[in-house]
């Protein structure tokens, strides 16, 4: 219905719609429903004391600091405890290269008005975040989609794309634990990636607030890092990451460290939207991970998820009819099920719900068309128990629809 207020909304809203995925996924709250839909991090993970005690602290060593207004930059301890963090990530760059945000998500959202105007090229994966379309589709781009396989995003393909003419604003790639694939990116790909865009001049936006949460080996490497390391400095790649995972999304702590020239821009930017990322927040946090929480905490975390991962591993072996295909994740929060062609997941949510059991169809994921037959699923929040029964159901409806295709 038409109201006084919606005659005069802009043109940028008419690119966010409502949608049946957020609809149907409403009814995820009932308390019978086990849902794989969330990103959520455990609620056993969040280090309640820890967190308890650092604000005790931060109100004792620095009060008026804490709740007070402060600087659009970010809190000058915590920028340089993040560049030291950076640093030994082999990115080296320096405080006045980090900017807080608030949670990451505030970072897509900057770099999407500092770099997209209606109708520019932008480079995605395919399928990616879906936090990163709906942060952009406000400024109207013009998606341009690169395929991701089981080494991560397709670099001979994206290179192609260059070499064909295409000059986007820029690529966003989350190269750890991709959301929603769970799919890594491997050493070479993100070797030959830095290579590739360096002799394009083409900037990367990498998302990584996962690459904590890795399960065995040691972290990946940054591109960030791989930027540094070919170029003499942080070039091309501005890097996104956050406390949501590791502490608290509650905090709403997020970063970015990016070349020098769009420090000023995105403070700028910021100081328009929020002023600052609370002060409070981020001085508990650097409080808190400056007395070792992180260190302490972490591994604990990559422990908890590891054995959800294998349990929700274990189950979909069990019970997932033939011709279903999954990613097993070496970390992060997500699964990614490929059903037979003739699936449509948005559909099947429907009917998971009549099981009690609920997912995110995989069309979220994708920036133009696609992916109709796969869904995602979170291993994070819901317990082993949680996950026995409830991909028990999943697999149980799958069986049942088989069944009756074949019939």
């Amino acid at each position: 219905m038409e109201t006084v207020w919606s005659q005069h909304f802009s043109q940028s809203i008419q690119n966010v719609t409502s949608s049946i995925i957020r609809d149907l996924l409403h009814l995820t709250q009932r308390p019978s429903v086990i849902s794989f839909g969330g990103g959520l991090p455990a609620p056993e993970c969040f280090p309640v004391e820890d967190i308890q005690a650092a604000t005790e602290q931060i109100l004792i060593e620095d009060p008026l600091v804490a709740l007070q207004y402060g600087p659009t930059e970010g809190y000058q301890p915590l920028r340089e405890l993040i560049a030291v963090h950076m640093q030994n990530l082999g990115a080296f760059v320096s405080a006045e290269q980090i900017q807080i945000t608030t949670g990451s998500q505030q970072a897509l959202d900057l770099l999407g008005r500092l770099m997209i105007d209606p109708e520019a090229p932008v480079l995605v994966e395919d399928p990616t975040y879906l936090g990163a379309l709906q942060a952009w589709r406000t400024h109207n781009p013009r998606f341009i989609t690169v395929p991701v396989d089981e080494e991560g995003l397709d670099v001979a393909y994206l290179e192609r794309l260059l070499a064909d003419g295409v000059r986007p604003r820029f690529l966003y790639v989350m190269s750890s634990f991709q959301n929603p694939t769970g799919v890594t990116m491997s050493l070479a790909r993100r070797q030959t990636l830095i290579e590739v865009i360096s002799r394009y001049h083409l900037p990367v936006i990498e998302d990584d607030p996962y690459g904590e949460l890795y399960f065995s080996g040691q972290r990946a490497t940054p591109l960030a890092a791989l930027d540094v390391a070919y170029n003499g400095t942080l070039r091309h790649v501005a890097y996104l990451s956050s406390f949501s995972k590791l502490l608290s999304p509650g905090m709403r702590v997020g970063w970015v460290a990016a070349p020098p020239e769009l420090l000023g821009k995105l403070a700028h930017l910021k100081q328009g939207i929020d002023l600052h990322t609370s002060s409070l927040s981020q001085a508990t946090v650097y409080v808190a991970c400056r007395d070792g929480l992180l260190e302490r905490h972490v591994p604990t975390i990559r422990d908890i998820y590891r054995r959800r991962r294998d349990v929700m591993m274990q189950t979909l072996a069990q019970t997932m009819p033939a011709g279903v295909r999954w990613t097993e994740p070496d970390g992060g929060m997500f699964v990614w099920l490929t059903l037979p062609r003739y699936f449509d997941t948005t559909a099947l949510l429907r009917t998971a719900l009549d099981y009690d059991v609920a997912f995110v169809p995989g069309t979220c994921f994708y920036a133009n068309s696609g992916g109709d037959n796969t869904l995602r699923l979170n291993f994070s929040q819901p317990s082993p128990d949680q996950i026995r029964e409830g991909i028990g159901r999943l697999g149980k409806m799958m069986q049942a629809l088989v069944r009756d295709k074949a019939a």
